[in-house]
């Protein structure tokens, strides 16, 4: 296991980025599927809670994609707070 804070740690239901941990989840919506992503561990110890959705009209075909898109939108809320913006994508 890597060490490196820096480098994104997945296992398809949980995301390990930064010092910040999420759950990801995909949730069944209009034929296909919504992500969820819940904050669960920041360096200062917030308390849980679940991110805004940033795909209100968009629904993915499949579970993977869905969790794959909630990573996505976990890491983008990351760089957001911490200045980094988007360019270590």
């Amino acid at each position: 296991m890597s060490t490196d804070r820096s480098i994104p740690l997945s296992d398809g239901h949980s995301l390990e980025y930064r010092g910040f941990r999420f759950e990801l989840r995909a949730s069944g919506a209009r034929g296909g599927y919504q992500p969820i992503v819940v904050l669960v561990r920041t360096p200062a110890d917030e308390e849980e809670t679940q991110l805004p959705n940033d795909t209100e009209e968009t629904v993915y075909g499949t579970e993977p994609e869905a969790i794959r898109h909630a990573e996505q939108q976990a890491m983008r809320w990351v760089h957001d707070r911490t200045g980094d913006g988007q360019a270590q994508f």
